[in-house]
């Protein structure tokens, strides 16, 4: 049975896995808000089932799918994909799901952390989130993993870890007034050592341009492996996303990780820029409390929210020229895994990508 545990995972030596890590399987939820995906939510719900399919052949997937929609769900998707009956209020599980950690011994357990909508009533994505709140501890549950409740709000989409102690983040979420306001950046800093295991953070500046979570870092910046990241970089000097990308080039060029290692920066040039359209901003139903997206609207589109399975890297396309250059780099750097795109615009037009609806679950 699964516990409620009062110590931190540092306490007990527990530390969160890298991506690139043995994976158990992926967590994923089923989208339906129809004041968020357009059409009732079906060209998303296609875009899904072939993120779901693409990281199934390479480890076990499980689905969260509400009640009204269970049975519809479990005939689009084939049976090797497992599909449980659960409650949220949106499908982005890598935000509000359970952090896994593992220790040397194999042993796996999950954080609990508060979750908010991406800034709750200000500036947050949605209300209410209650049912979100509640998406990582039924997680635990279901797999009988022991849960750590964090007194912190964070998102899974806002770290990035290597597995050896060094964690990136960006300062335009984890320190955003609306996440944590009453917590000043050592203790932020002292909440990430205890509860992930690490020892070095890297502070990166701002996240993409049109990203809707106050700058998520899995859209802008990621471990390869140890000592390697990807960055999402424009040549265009008139696009603002070269500032912030050439910001978060320097710092990283600047910073050793936890083992003392200069880092290799790889670049992966963006798409587009993409922008909501205005027939894709008519399908979506307008809601108080729903973040209104409208035609013009910059999507946060990046190579970067890609999803590293254990034989395989689900990339996001968007039917862009940079697409195939993009690819091709991917599968330079992860030379002992299949690089797979996925047309992934459905997905983007809700405010994420691949990475931000799944969650890794590790082998131990």
């Amino acid at each position: 049975m699964a516990a409620t545990l009062a110590s931190t995972p540092r306490e007990d030596g527990f530390r969160m896995p890298a991506e690139f890590e043995g994976h158990a399987g992926c967590w994923m939820l089923w989208p339906e808000r129809p004041d968020v995906w357009r059409l009732g939510a079906k060209p998303a719900q296609r875009a899904f089932a072939a993120v779901a399919m693409a990281i199934a052949r390479y480890e076990a997937v499980t689905m969260g799918v509400s009640a009204q929609q269970f049975l519809h769900a479990r005939r689009i998707l084939p049976d090797y994909i497992r599909v449980v009956e659960m409650s949220y209020n949106d499908c982005w599980i890598r935000d509000c799901g359970p952090t896994f950690v593992i220790n040397d011994r194999g042993e796996v357990r999950g954080v609990d952390w508060e979750f908010n909508a991406w800034g709750g009533l200000s500036g947050g994505a949605y209300f209410p989130w209650d049912q979100d709140a509640l998406v990582a501890r039924k997680v635990l549950e279901i797999e009988r993993v022991d849960r750590y409740p964090a007194q912190m709000v964070l998102e899974g989409g806002s770290i990035h870890v290597d597995g050896e102690g060094t964690l990136l983040t960006t300062e335009e979420c984890l320190l955003n007034p609306n996440r944590n306001p009453h917590m000043t950046k050592e203790e932020i800093e002292a909440n990430l050592r205890s509860y992930l295991g690490v020892e070095k953070i890297i502070w990166l500046g701002k996240g993409i341009c049109g990203d809707e979570t106050s700058g998520h870092v899995d859209n802008l910046c990621c471990f390869i492996r140890p000592g390697v990241v990807a960055l999402t970089w424009t040549d265009d000097r008139a696009d603002p996303q070269y500032e912030i990308s050439l910001d978060a080039y320097e710092r990283l060029k600047s910073a050793t990780d936890a083992r003392g290692r200069k880092l290799q920066i790889h670049k992966i040039h963006q798409p587009g820029p993409l922008y909501l359209t205005q027939e894709e901003s008519e399908g979506i139903d307008i809601v108080e409390g729903t973040r209104y997206r409208k035609a013009g609207d910059r999507l946060p589109a990046s190579y970067i929210n890609f999803y590293i399975a254990n034989g395989g890297v689900i990339v996001p396309t968007f039917d862009d020229p940079h697409d195939e250059e993009a690819l091709q780099t991917l599968q330079a750097l992860f030379p002992t895994r299949e690089v797979v795109g996925v047309p992934a615009r459905e997905i983007l037009l809700g405010g994420g990508n691949i990475h931000c609806i799944t969650q890794q679950q590790p082998r131990g």
